[in-house]
């Protein structure tokens, strides 16, 4: 190999155009339904996994509900995350539902009032309809085509993250689990941390379950922290929580690095 090649190669070396890759998450078994919602004006695709024995148990499952759902999301590696803790009997047999996404930064944020907020989607604040598509639209879905418990259960990390604490706090009969890595609280002026003593004292009398999970990021990790200090002064004896701080993971590594750990807690009372 001559010097013009060498310095070419190592040029794309140092560049990153020649790396490790990082090894794909497998596919599972699953199905893929199109929902044309009326509440979003929209088709929707939902990725839907049955445990191994799904179809030859006559038992109804719990089912578990993610945004950021799709294949080329975090689907797959949920997926593949639930069906290895069940096989090792760590957590009980579920099913999963994924939400996949059309508009993520419409449908995972509330209303806000900063304008900075504004400007990063160019429509913002549709919680509260894709809320109303999950509750109205998608639980009927699930329940003709599967045999379902009624006990719910909702997993995500950032906006999504947002998204469910936004829902316990606002909608809490919706689910009976509440799992939030990394939930971006910095929303409108963190609206949802300043305002939760008031929110939490709205908790039906039935228990929830909530496991959240902050990294180092500057702007995530001060106001999850902050909500973990209300609810230990708060004591809501009908909320049963656990916050993991996890100051060595990052925004982009956290979903992963406590995803195990998140569903064994919220599983094994």
């Amino acid at each position: 190999m001559n010097n013009r090649c060498i310095n070419l190669l190592i040029f794309l070396i140092l560049s990153g155009v020649i790396c490790d890759a990082q090894t794909p998450d497998p596919i599972p078994a699953h199905d893929s339904l199109r929902i044309v919602s009326r509440l979003l004006g929209e088709t929707r695709t939902i990725n839907v996994w049955t445990p191994p024995g799904y179809t030859q148990d006559a038992e109804p499952l719990p089912v578990m509900y993610m945004p950021d759902g799709g294949i080329g999301e975090d689907f797959p590696h949920i997926a593949n995350t639930l069906s290895a803790l069940i096989q090792s009997k760590r957590i009980p047999s579920m099913i999963l539902v994924g939400i996949e996404n059309t508009q993520r930064r419409r449908d995972l944020t509330g209303p806000t009032e900063v304008e900075k907020d504004k400007k990063i989607a160019p429509v913002v604040g549709g919680s509260a309809n894709f809320r109303a598509f999950i509750r109205e639209e998608l639980f009927a879905e699930i329940s003709h085509r599967y045999r379902i418990t009624d006990v719910r259960g909702i997993i995500g990390e950032s906006a999504a993250g947002l998204f469910i604490v936004e829902t316990l706090l606002t909608a809490p009969d919706m689910f009976d689990y509440y799992i939030a890595m990394d939930p971006s609280l910095w929303w409108n002026d963190h609206y949802l941390v300043r305002n939760a003593n008031e929110l939490l004292s709205r908790l039906p009398d039935d228990q929830k379950r909530l496991w959240f999970a902050g990294s180092d990021t500057k702007d995530i990790s001060k106001y999850t922290r902050a909500l973990a200090e209300i609810l230990e002064a708060g004591r809501y004896e009908h909320l049963k929580w656990q916050y993991c701080d996890e100051p060595k993971e990052e925004h982009s590594t956290i979903y992963r690095a406590t995803k195990e750990k998140a569903l064994v807690w919220m599983f094994n009372p």
